[in-house]
């Protein structure tokens, strides 16, 4: 329950009445600064709304009332951080659950991630070394996957207009479900299939939970169910298939099983990493390049930098380490599209911040979107600037707020690490260029995004 909790505060509208109305609490903020409901039902429901996204809201509550602030879900007190410093104040680094992992699970009712904490932990320790074992195994079918993206983007006139969201989510799904699945899926057609499946399911998550019409539309509900019904189908067969047997390609599928977990765990977390893998890593993929193409020097650099380390060689997992620009291109793509804008904890025990008490049971939002755009932390704080992660102490900032080092999510280092081979690949052979008079308009959900299609341009270098 308190994971739905945490689940519902992302997703906001028609669910987080429903569960939120499930505490109780107090109309008394603890004296926190903040605003007072809007609705005696709804509280500030109504404000986020209006507000267009709850990143949205955050920005313009902080704004006003400062970097601890308070607001209402209904009848239910929600507090948010907005600075670094405060975040410091709360955050845990020994906390098992993973935010991103566990609103996913939420919305999809799982509910065999609440044993103890040794349970837990043995269970992300499992998820994370097979997000590195799939990785170290696949190198060859990342590069591999990049060339083929390299070999169609070549072969376009250099008049061409690319959709680079489309192409993204495409390599992405490839990338994630092969790594994930294994070899059933170097056929186009189930990835055609995955991708569909995908689709449904994650644009009820952008929407149908978000404002209550998939609870609305009956054929809308089915289409979802379906989908998500098949994409489980698919896993159970994976799974079934690769028990007690050795095959050349280690996955990640393989990790669990010889974890031991059973199946329904090996499902969920297989589920989980398949839904999350493939948007993150398309989403980095689509700000990197688009960020890219608006920033001549930054291009340039990287391309120098790519250039130094391979030249002409074959990309290899050894020399990749020693891309640190290419990494710093990544944490600032991150930082300036505020990827994961929001995360979310329940207050386990009241606490404190600063010189406010936070009562037990208080939803403690991470307004990330807010903290990553604070001028005080990050000068010229709308500027892409990859080079200002130069300073080690910036670096060592940004690993606090969960995005590099060993406090980001596993999805995040595998996007990571995707994203460095393709840029590696593309950037070594060709200019990327922004379409003229594009205007980029961002979507704040739980992956932020652009509203619409985002163009590019390509020319050769060589």
């Amino acid at each position: 329950m308190l994971d739905f909790a945490i689940f519902a505060v992302t997703f906001l509208l028609a669910l987080v009445g429903a569960v939120l109305y499930l505490y109780p609490a107090s109309r008394q903020s603890a004296g926190i600064p903040g605003i007072t409901p809007t609705e005696e039902k709804d509280g500030n429901l109504p404000d986020i709304v209006n507000s267009g996204s709850l990143h949205e809201f955050l920005v313009n509550l902080h704004e006003r009332y400062g970097c601890v602030v308070s607001f209402w879900f209904g009848r239910h007190l929600v507090v948010s951080l907005g600075t670094v410093d405060v975040l410091m104040q709360h955050i845990n680094p020994n906390k098992t659950s993973d935010p991103f992992e566990t609103m996913l699970k939420s919305l999809l009712r799982y509910q065999s991630g609440g044993g103890g904490t040794s349970e837990n932990h043995m269970r992300k320790k499992l998820y994370e070394n097979g997000v590195t074992n799939s990785l170290q195994n696949n190198f060859a079918l990342v590069l591999k996957l990049s060339e083929e993206l390299l070999d169609k983007w070549l072969s376009y006139p250099e008049s061409q207009h690319i959709p680079l969201s489309q192409h993204m989510l495409g390599f992405a799904v490839k990338s994630v479900t092969q790594m994930v699945m294994g070899n059933t899926f170097e056929d186009d057609q189930e990835v055609i299939r995955f991708q569909k499946n995908h689709g449904v399911v994650w644009s009820e998550i952008g929407k149908g939970f978000l404002d209550g019409s998939l609870d609305k539309s009956t054929t809308r509900k089915k289409q979802y169910e379906d989908a998500l019904i098949e994409l489980e189908s698919i896993l159970k067969k994976i799974i079934k298939k690769r028990k007690g047997r050795s095959f050349s390609q280690q996955i990640f599928i393989d990790s669990l099983i010889q974890g031991n977990l059973n199946d329904q765990q090996i499902l969920e977390d297989s589920m989980i990493f398949s839904l999350a893998g493939c948007i993150i890593t398309a989403k980095l993929c689509t700000w990197a390049i688009y960020f890219l193409t608006i920033s001549e020097e930054v291009q340039k650099r990287l391309y120098e930098e790519i250039y130094q380390v391979f030249g002409k060689s074959p990309i290899t997992p050894e020399k990749i380490e020693q891309l640190r620009y290419c990494r710093h291109v990544l944490c600032e793509t991150v930082r300036t599209a505020k990827l994961t804008p929001i995360s979310a904890r329940l207050q386990d025990i009241e606490g404190k911040i600063d010189q406010f008490i936070i009562p037990r049971e208080t939803l403690v939002l991470y307004a990330l979107g807010v903290v990553l755009q604070d001028p005080s932390t990050w000068p010229s704080p709308h500027k892409f600037d990859p080079g200002r992660f130069d300073d080690e102490s910036v670096m060592k900032t940004f690993s606090l707020l969960g995005f590099s080092g060993t406090q980001e999510c596993p999805e995040l280092r595998f996007a990571y690490m995707v994203t460095t081979v393709l840029l590696s690949v593309l950037v070594r052979r060709l200019h990327l260029y922004s379409v003229e008079g594009q205007v980029i308009e961002t979507k704040y959900e739980l992956v932020t995004s652009s509203r619409e299609e985002t163009w590019i341009t390509v020319s050769k270098r060589y």
